[in-house]
């Protein structure tokens, strides 16, 4: 009995190792593509873009646009209502 027990401790510390693995690899991967991403926006800046912006419209286009449309309107109601535009 004690072998079984033994054999299944040593198959959950190879999956543990194994899933640990995948998450470094993964991460490295994420450090990579955030890299990459910060060299598209210096080469954006570099170019004369406003890079605040640009992240702006990407977060922006990630919603959908009935979601971006009412969200927009809340935000004019709120900015007249605060004199803040007419």
């Amino acid at each position: 009995m004690s072998t079984i027990g033994h054999n299944s401790d040593a198959v959950a510390a190879d999956q543990l190792r194994l899933l640990i693995e995948r998450v470094e690899r993964l991460e490295e991967e994420k450090k990579g593509i955030a890299d990459d991403i910060k060299d598209v926006y210096l080469e954006a800046k570099a170019t004369g873009y406003d890079v605040k912006i640009m992240r702006q419209i990407i977060r922006l286009r990630k919603i959908p646009a009935d979601d971006r449309q009412n969200a927009e309107a809340i935000l004019e109601t709120y900015m007249i209502a605060l004199g803040m535009i007419e």
